[in-house]
């Protein structure tokens, strides 16, 4: 198992640019014109998770951020998921 200074030696520089990148977007989206996007706000809402102490956070993140409604839509509108619970 790794110590702690050898996990920070290995990952601090890429989770530090990680979070930089997600500030960045979260500024760029306060600055936007418009209604506020429910991705947004699912993002904001995981980000008391990110900052607990459980072990799991993210599994959690990844909970928080899924669709977990069981009914399929009538048709997709597009090829790919939205990376958050539709509101």
């Amino acid at each position: 198992m790794q110590t702690k200074q050898e996990t920070a030696d290995l990952h601090f520089i890429e989770a530090r640019c990680r979070l930089i990148e997600l500030a960045a977007y979260l500024d760029r989206a306060q600055r936007s014109d418009g209604p506020e996007d429910y991705r947004n706000v699912a993002l904001r809402a995981a980000v008391p998770i990110l900052l607990s102490e459980q072990p799991t956070r993210a599994k959690a993140i990844l909970e928080a951020l899924s669709d977990h409604s069981a009914e399929p839509i009538p048709r997709a509108v597009t090829q790919g998921a939205f990376g958050a619970p539709p509101p």
